[in-house]
């Protein structure tokens, strides 16, 4: 499997915020949102080749009971099957990061699902406007994770008018409980989330959903390890 970057730091999204963590960060991606906040993983992609083992090997030495596998796309990597096994035999807790458009039989506690919406879509035209068009949603895979796993669906909003397209999104799967959905601020600096905090807190309580504030770019900036 390829690996961009394996470090702790602590989870600044969803459920866990807040939660010391090793993250595993994959490289390669099937998306290309214009937004990326890791761009080292899917626009100019960078990593090691590493077995599955050398990777929990090094995921055990940094001592910490909670493991977050990320990307990128993670699912796109086989290996990440026997790596989540040998984590939770190990006794991690095991977060999966991903966008709902790849299956894998991964072992995982929480399965984190971020859907793209339409305002991901790449800027310019060209394959990878077609491609992340053809492929951003997957409400078929989202569906199977949901019935397999303890999961969050974290959504990045834009803009007011992404709450639609949110809305209808959750309308094309099961009864879904507000309590697991999170709206967080799309937004690389600090101050592009805190002109998105003036309203979109809000608006998730006016929905029945949780804000997502993004702590690791409000604590550290928008910078690889953390």
């Amino acid at each position: 499997m390829r690996v961009s970057e394996i470090f702790r730091s602590i989870q600044g999204e969803g459920r866990f915020t807040g939660v010391e963590s090793v993250f595993v960060r994959t490289t390669g991606c099937n998306l290309r949102c214009w937004y990326c906040d890791t761009p080292y993983t899917s626009w100019e992609p960078v990593g090691e080749q590493k077995s599955w083992w050398e990777v929990a090997a090094d995921v055990i030495r940094h001592d910490c009971p909670h493991v977050v596998l990320t990307g990128g796309e993670p699912l796109l990597s086989p290996d990440i099957v026997p790596l989540s096994q040998h984590l939770r035999e190990q006794g991690h807790i095991v977060t999966v990061e991903t966008a709902g458009t790849v299956y894998r039989p991964v072992v995982a506690d929480l399965m984190s699902i971020s859907p793209k919406l339409a305002n991901s879509q790449p800027r310019s035209s060209g394959r990878w406007f077609d491609r992340h068009a053809r492929d951003r949603e997957r409400p078929d895979v989202v569906r199977r994770l949901l019935a397999e796993y303890d999961c969050q669906l974290k959504f990045v909003v834009d803009e007011a008018a992404d709450l639609e397209d949110i809305e209808r999104f959750l309308a094309l799967l099961p009864a879904v409980s507000p309590n697991s959905v999170w709206l967080m601020p799309q937004g690389i600096t600090p101050d592009e989330l805190a002109e998105k905090a003036t309203w979109l807190p809000a608006a998730a309580t006016r929905l029945g959903f949780h804000y997502c504030p993004r702590r690791q770019i409000e604590l550290f900036g928008n910078v690889r390890g953390t």
